[in-house]
Parts: C-alpha cells; sequence; structure tokens
C-alpha cells in the first residue's frame, strides 16, 4: 500500500465521513462510500454484506458487480470466508483466492483467470454484535502490506456500522410512528364516525365530508333525501361532533303530531292552559338548551305554525302555551324534509322566509339505489344484527347478494332492513338463498307499491342487470296534462312538439324551469332528465 499514504486514508476517512452523514438512504451512502474507496485505494472490487431478517448475509451495495452477481451474493453464516467472517467477527486476509479452497466466488465475478488476487475482510460490527462484512480485492503486491490494509478497513467499517445503527433506529422509529398513527387513526375514526351510517361509495364519503366540515359550526342543517335514507342518524351525527356534544340532543317528528300539540311539544305550556294541564311542562326548545333539536318532517308543518317557528328560529325566544313570560333559548338547529320545499315555496304552501331561515347549510342523502356500494355492507350490518338479537348464524349467498344489490329499493336503507329481517325470520336453514327473496315470489315492498308516486314511477321494481345507463328517451305519449295544455293552447307555438328537444322545452317552461318538476311531468327520473338537459344543450334559466 505505498500509494496509501497516511494523508490519503485521512482524506479518504474524512471523506467517508461526509457521505455516511450527507443521506439517510442506506443503499445510495453505502454506495458512495465504495466508489471512494475504489477511487482513492485503487480497489479493483469492493462489497458490503448485511444480514438479513431470515439470517442470511446479501450483498447490498458493491462496486465492480453487475446486478446479477449482486443477487448471487448470498452466504449462510460460516458459508466461505465472508460467513466465517460473520461467524467469527474477525478480520480475514486471503492473498491469492485462486488458492483458497474456502473461497467459494458466491458472486462469479472472479472468473478463475486473475493471478495475485488478494481478498480483504472485516466485520461491520454494531457495539458487540456483528451485523455484516465489507470485503475488497485488490492486487496482492506482498504480505506485509495486509496488515495496513486491515486496520484502514476496520476504521471504515467502524463508520458503516454506525450509520447502519442509525438507519435501523430511524427506521424502527417510523416504524413505531406509523404503528402509532394506524392506531389514533383507528380510534378517531370509532370516536368521530358516524353512528348507524355505513357507507364506502363516493357518494356518502362526500356526505361525511360534508357533516365534518359542517358539524363544529352553529349555522342550522337541511337534511334532505328520500324517507328511509338515514336523516336522523347523520343529525345525531352532526350534534355529537358539535361542541355541543355533551347537551341534550332532542327530535321531533312534525308530521307525527296535530297542530294544537306540536306548539305544545315545541314550546311547552302552562298550568291550566288546556284541559289536561296540570302542571307546567317544558317544550322541544326548552329540553334543547344548549345543545341541538332535530325537527323531522319539516315540510309537513301548517302554514300558520310556519310563521310561529320562524319567529323563534329568528329571535330564538318564544313564550309556552298559556303563559306570557318570554324564554329564551340556545338551540341549534336541524332540520330534514323529504319534500320539494322550493316547488311547495313556489304553490305558497311553505313560507319563503322560513326556507331560507332553515336551509343555510343543506346535505343531500343519497337514495341506496344510487350507492349501490355500500348494499352489501349494509347488508352485512343487518345480519350480524339479526344474528346477534336472535342468536342465530345466517348467512347470504352470492346469488341472493348479487340479487339484492341489483334491486332498486325505493324505501331505501329502511327497507333493506326489514326485507333482511323477513327473510332471515322466513328461510329455513341458516342460508338465504336466492329463492327465498322477496323480490323473486313477487311479495316485497317494491312490487306491493302500485302507485309509489311519480318520481318513482320510471324506476323498476324488479332486479335489473348492472349495465351501462342508457341514454334518456322523453315518452312519446306525454301525461294528459300536456294534452290539455295543447288544447287550449299553451304551447308558445301552438303546436305539438315534435322532438325530444322540443318536449323537453315544453316541460322546463311548464314548470317554471324545475327540472325536477319536469322530470315527474315526462315520467323521467331526475337523473334522467339530467342526461336529457345535457344532451340538447339546454341550459336552465335563472328565474
Amino acid at each position: 500500500m505505498a500509494q496509501d499514504t497516511p494523508s490519503v486514508q485521512l482524506v479518504t476517512i474524512y471523506e467517508i465521513s461526509k457521505i455516511l452523514g450527507s443521506s439517510l438512504d442506506l443503499h445510495k451512502t453505502l454506495r458512495g462510500v465504495l466508489n471512494l474507496l475504489s477511487s482513492h485505494l485503487h480497489m479493483q472490487r469492493s462489497m458490503v454484506s448485511l444480514v438479513q431478517e431470515d439470517g442470511e448475509l446479501q450483498v447490498v451495495a458493491a462496486v465492480g458487480l453487475s446486478p446479477e452477481e449482486i443477487r448471487r451474493g448470498r452466504f449462510l453464516i460460516g458459508e466461505g470466508v465472508t460467513g466465517r467472517i460473520l461467524q467469527s467477527c474477525m478480520p480475514a486476509v486471503i492473498p491469492d483466492v485462486a488458492k483458497e479452497p474456502l473461497f467459494l466466488n458466491r458472486t462469479g465475478s472472479r472468473k478463475g483467470e486473475e493471478v495475485g488476487l488478494a481478498f480483504i475482510g472485516v466485520p461491520i460490527k454494531v457495539g458487540r454484535r456483528c451485523i455484516g462484512v465489507l470485503g475488497m480485492d485488490r492486487e496482492a503486491d506482498g504480505a506485509g502490506r495486509f496488515q495496513g490494509d486491515v486496520r484502514f478497513l476496520t476504521m471504515v467499517a467502524n463508520l458503516i456500522g454506525q450509520n447502519v445503527r442509525l438507519h435501523q433506529n430511524v427506521a424502527a422509529e417510523r416504524e413505531l410512528l406509523m404503528q402509532e398513527k394506524f392506531r389514533l387513526q383507528k380510534e378517531l375514526q370509532g370516536k368521530f364516525s358516524l353512528e348507524n351510517v355505513i357507507g364506502v361509495s363516493k357518494r356518502m364519503q362526500q356526505v361525511f365530508a360534508d357533516v365534518h366540515q359542517a358539524a363544529p359550526g352553529k349555522a342550522t342543517i337541511l337534511l334532505r333525501g328520500e324517507s328511509g335514507t338515514g336523516k336522523e342518524a347523520i343529525a345525531r351525527a352532526i350534534h355529537y361532533l358539535s361542541p355541543r356534544k355533551d347537551a341534550p340532543f332532542i327530535k321531533l317528528n312534525c308530521a307525527a303530531l296535530p297542530e294544537s300539540l306540536l306548539e305544545s311539544e315545541l314550546f311547552g305550556h302552562e298550568k291550566g292552559a288546556f284541559t289536561g294541564a296540570t302542571s307546567d311542562r317544558k317544550g322541544r326548545f326548552e329540553q334543547a338548551h344548549g345543545g341541538t333539536l332535530f325537527l323531522d318532517e319539516i315540510g309537513d308543518i301548517s302554514p300558520a305554525f310556519q310563521a310561529k317557528l320562524l319567529r323563534v328560529l329568528q329571535e330564538r325566544e318564544f313564550e309556552r302555551v298559556g303563559g306570557n313570560r318570554t324564554i329564551r333559548v340556545d338551540v341549534r338547529m336541524i332540520t330534514a324534509t323529504n319534500r320539494n320545499l322550493e316547488e311547495m315555496v313556489s304553490k305558497g304552501e311553505f313560507r319563503a322566509d322560513l326556507y331560507f331561515r332553515i336551509n343555510v347549510v343543506s346535505i343531500f342523502l343519497p337514495p341506496l339505489r344510487e350507492r349501490r356500494d355500500d348494499i352489501p355492507l349494509l347488508l352485512e350490518h343487518f345480519m350480524e344484527k339479526f344474528n346477534r338479537e336472535n342468536k342465530r348464524n345466517f348467512t347470504v349467498s352470492p346469488e341472493a347478494l348479487h340479487t339484492i344489490t341489483q334491486c332498486n329499493w325505493p324505501g331505501n336503507v329502511r327497507e333493506l332492513e326489514n326485507c333482511v329481517e323477513r327473510m332471515a325470520t322466513m328461510t329455513r336453514g341458516n342460508l338465504i338463498r336466492q329463492s327465498d327473496l322477496l323480490c323473486e315470489k313477487g311479495l316485497c315492498f317494491s312490487s306491493a307499491l302500485k302507485d309509489y308516486g311519480k318520481e318513482h314511477r320510471s324506476i323498476p321494481l324488479v332486479p335489473q342487470r348492472q349495465s351501462a345507463p342508457e341514454k334518456p328517451t322523453i315518452p312519446e305519449d306525454l301525461p294528459e296534462a300536456y294534452q290539455e295544455a295543447e288544447s287550449v293552447g299553451e304551447h308558445p307555438e301552438g303546436r305539438q312538439p315534435a322532438s325530444e328537444r322540443d318536449r323537453l322545452m315544453w316541460a322546463m317552461e311548464k314548470c317554471g324551469w324545475v327540472q325536477a318538476k319536469a322530470a315527474r311531468l315526462l315520467n323521467l327520473t331526475p337523473r334522467q332528465m339530467g342526461y336529457a338537459l345535457k344532451k340538447f344543450n339546454i341550459e336552465i334559466k335563472q328565474l
């Protein structure tokens, strides 16, 4: 090592320390160290082997070896020269690899015709534990010069060992952090999950995002969607995600009570206010003070009661029935309806000022037929619930699951739950087959609905195969309303529309450019109506 003077070695050690401290990418830094050794000390080949999880010694970085040769560089503990260095944790020098029977040439990089090639190997240690081997090939220029090489490479191996230990510690801490993150995410998911709401579909994920966005505030929320879509569950989730979660959550179905009782239920009454009022009673507004009040079916209250409710929502104060003392409350309002409030406002059935008061934040819950990805999860949930309550072990066959997934479920999640309970109750054995489904027997809720509503008449009430959505076709035989309009000359052009676009324009103008109303007039679903308007480039006018 005549050319390897102490000054060269000192510079090399300095450069190696800079490389090892430059990055946490272990393989990158090891390759940089080997390249530096090859260029400064004229090593022909060099490699670093580390112990893997399976206990074998594997070459992880090398200079002068091809990728295939690196992959072949695997040794058992005690196997060959490299394996023995690891086993004994002592350096070894082979003055001539061609004359050493223990030298295996496992990588195949040495072709055998090389004469006078020496191999120097030193252990890589972490504390007292040997974790790898640093090996070098160089020309054998005398046995007396190997002692300096061993001493120098041992210093390099010690630096590599410290770097490997740092890398292992960082990797272990990162793994712990990832595990902790995963654990906390599961805890948060359990803590802030939407109670009794299951949904992995894109539509429901958007609903969940809106709920998490709106819950921390104080704004009044209007939940919209068909009956059975889970509006009460969403309202409860909003309450428990809000700062009011420790305060009461009070609910009331406005359609379940007549107007006289509804006023007493909401505002309370004084003793003697009416027959049977034997004591003072707090209303739902007082009960919900500091918390959340959920009014379901808000679209079914009478116009007279709408005025009374509007004052409470605006002023947050009221008087009990039969009393004259003003009571102030701090209540967050959540309302819900399955009715078309915009159409009711246009007809004068719902006060416009009350509509704008409750429609601050609007969240639409999609029907089950528009989130079919959730049906298998909902089915599994309801089956587990039934099995737990009845101590049974029902399962659903793949064919039955496919059929259930393709049904339209006009009653939404509530209908699905009832259907599961009926099937499980009436099925013999523990496996629900396709023949056990009520829709196969014509006994399902969908089949029983002869006149569920105009918005559902265009929806097939039997299971349908999943296929690409068909392009909407405007019916040639329009409803009687059109025939009557034509007879009195309501159509702007005084003639029956001959094309699909003309029929669309007539329906939109007839319905005041309310898309949902025009869809019902043409016996189309809202989605089909949207496709048709887009197809003919019809823009909705802002009235």
